[in-house]
């Protein structure tokens, strides 16, 4: 294994990002720090050239007469050039407003006005085709910059090539070789870094202010807190999937470069492709990808046969029950090594053999996922937070690592429990307020500091377990209160299941929107030229599914259990409007688009297929209030 540098960077609070940006390079010298995909290869930039190409694009942000405040807007891939654009503002005092690439034309068109962005950076002259649409009517956008490829005049606004921007600010540079450092150190860690814009499971988008102090203790304590963080280039290997636009990857972005760490960016399609190529050590996600490796883990174990099937899927039952922390001894070591040389290290060498770490954030993580990689040697690392808090307020460290719990508060950083149950947080990761809302704000953030999380959850020796989200909380006809995350995850991690939602605001019962797999269910069913909305009529079919739905009960409280559910041959995704860029469920737009489906799960006792009806005990049947 290779060593680690042996001064790491002191996580402390009171720094900006470009003072931990220059430290870190004058900690670890000139390497490779990032790399982006170029066509079937790799474009390396080094430590110094990230240094000098940021300090060129401050220089030109402040020759073209941009100041200090003023917002820019960065419609990017998530590479190399996002980051250094994004350095470069920083080191400006400019306020950089990233916006998601996913988003149609109306929300993005609204971001623009709202943070009246003078000028707009996209990555190449597809990007500016796509975002041309939302470019009508506003005011405020001088300029456009394109980081590589043509330029084109667009809807009569300016567009010049990143080249020419940087070419400015290297005109002052050789003026004044230490201009782009004195501008740097102009920058405070209470003043504005970023306007993120939530991209919102409901309602309109609110723009999140962000300083320099709260990305900046997020990042060192983050990293440094894991306890077993290698510094420096020859330490961790990070792979990088997340957009960036997003606070989680952009915040763990900057703690690679803080603490020396190359960043290979690539994206969720060349994944399985990349581990294998990068071979990281490291890399953070949202619980969905996790959940569709196990269910690829999990499918593949089913489908094996003969000896090898039963070792995979004794081993696989191993690992849903491995005692976190624990060290096998005697015998038990025996059958672990053998479990871990025949099994496991197939599941690692998908991930490129050499992964140790996983950060997980952004949703709910089924905790069976948690200790079945901790069998195979790799840490998942559930942590909590929201764009608000810069992002992170809890994690979950490698030696006190608890399933289903969020880990424990950040240094600095106070959670407590209200008696309503939500979580509030109070600390210097909490943002400076909405953009242009401080009603917004005030309802959001009281009088003594407390951000008001919106999610319910609970303490116990001093580790957060999160319960539900507030909002998500849904009340049957009977009274009692519907939860819907844990049966939703419960579900999630099955390969028949692309996507669950929990339904039953004022019914009488709950009941679950289940969206499949096409490739599980047609494996399932033997059947591949049939289409899916016939498959899921296959009796089989139906019956796996009614077998699953049945588990994800097993144990809970009957009014949460799901009484009906239908298969619904579609898909939710990000493209149609019902996913988040992140991954998180529209339930509003879900009950909307597919209010007839889940009005058939109530009409009449007689259930047909697709919708399937589950036997409960009469007391969920009748909807007891004695619990």
């Amino acid at each position: 294994m290779k060593g680690a540098a042996e001064r790491p960077p002191l996580a402390r609070l009171g720094a900006t990002i470009p003072q931990v940006f220059f430290e870190a390079r004058s900690r670890y010298g000139n390497y490779n720090a990032l790399y982006r995909r170029l066509g079937i290869g790799w474009e390396p930039t080094t430590s110094d050239s990230l240094y000098a190409r940021a300090g060129n694009i401050a220089l030109g942000l402040r020759a073209m007469g941009l100041k200090v405040g003023d917002r820019v807007a960065l419609y990017m891939n998530s590479d190399s050039a996002f980051v250094t654009v994004d350095m470069g503002c920083l080191i400006a005092g400019v306020v950089d407003v990233p916006i998601y690439l996913s988003q149609a034309p109306d929300p993005v068109h609204y971001v623009l006005e709202h943070c009246e962005a003078r000028m707009l950076f996209v990555s190449n002259a597809d990007l500016l085709r796509e975002v041309t649409p939302a470019l009508k009517n506003l005011p405020d956008l001088e300029t456009i910059v394109v980081a590589d490829g043509p330029v084109a005049e667009t809807r009569g606004i300016t567009v010049v090539p990143l080249a020419q921007l940087e070419a400015r600010g290297a005109e002052e540079s050789a003026r004044d070789s230490a201009a782009a450092r004195t501008l740097a150190d102009q920058r405070y860690p209470d003043d504005l870094a970023t306007i993120i814009y939530t991209s919102g499971t409901t309602g309109t988008p609110k723009g999140v202010m962000l300083s320099h102090e709260n990305l900046c203790m997020n990042a060192l304590y983050t990293y440094q807190e894991t306890g077993n963080y290698r510094f420096g280039p020859e330490g961790e290997t990070s792979l990088s999937f997340l957009p960036l636009s997003h606070v989680f990857a952009r915040t763990m972005c900057y703690a690679s470069l803080a603490f020396g760490t190359p960043i290979w960016f690539t994206t969720p399609d060349n994944l399985a492709e990349d581990f294998q190529h990068v071979k990281p050590t490291v890399f953070s996600t949202v619980p969905r990808v996790l959940e569709k490796l196990y269910a690829k883990i999990v499918e593949k174990t089913e489908a094996a046969s003969g000896v090898k099937g039963k070792l995979a899927k004794w081993a696989l039952e191993r690992a849903r029950t491995w005692e976190m922390g624990s060290e096998p001894k005697g015998l038990d070591a025996i059958r672990h090594r053998t479990a871990d040389k025949l099994v496991y290290a197939k599941w690692r060498a998908a991930m490129g053999g050499r992964i140790s770490t996983i950060s997980a954030g952004g949703a709910a993580l089924n905790g069976e996922i948690v200790r079945v990689f901790a069998a195979a040697g790799i840490d998942l690392l559930q942590g909590y937070g929201l764009t608000e808090t810069s992002p992170v307020i809890t994690f979950n460290r490698p030696k006190t690592n608890r399933p289903g719990w969020v880990g424990v508060p950040l240094p600095h950083v106070e959670v407590r429990i209200a008696e309503d149950g939500e979580i509030l947080t109070r600390g210097p990761h909490v943002m400076k307020g909405y953009y242009k809302a401080p009603e917004l704000t005030a309802r959001v953030i009281d009088d003594d500091g407390w951000f008001h999380t919106g999610d319910i959850g609970e303490f116990s020796d001093g580790f957060l377990r999160i319960t539900d989200r507030k909002k998500d909380l849904f009340k049957l006809s009977t009274g009692k209160y519907v939860m819907p995350q844990p049966l939703e995850n419960a579900l999630a991690i099955s390969p028949l299941v692309e996507q669950a939602v929990v339904v039953g605001e004022g019914k009488k019962y709950t009941s679950a929107l289940i969206f499949p797999n096409q490739d599980a269910v047609q494996k399932l069913a033997n059947q591949f030229e049939l289409p899916l909305a016939d498959l899921i009529l296959e009796p089989a079919v139906l019956k796996a599914y009614a077998e699953l739905v049945e588990a994800a009960n097993s144990g809970r409280s009957h009014w949460t259990c799901v009484k009906r559910f239908r298969l619904v041959p579609d898909t939710v995704s990000i493209v149609n409007g019902l996913l988040t860029p992140t991954l998180k469920i529209k339930r509003s737009r879900v009950r909307e688009r597919f209010s007839e489906e889940i009005e058939s799960m109530y009409v009449g006792t007689e259930c047909k297929p697709p919708v399937v009806a589950i036997e409960l005990p009469k007391e969920a049947e009748h909807g007891s209030h004695s619990d």
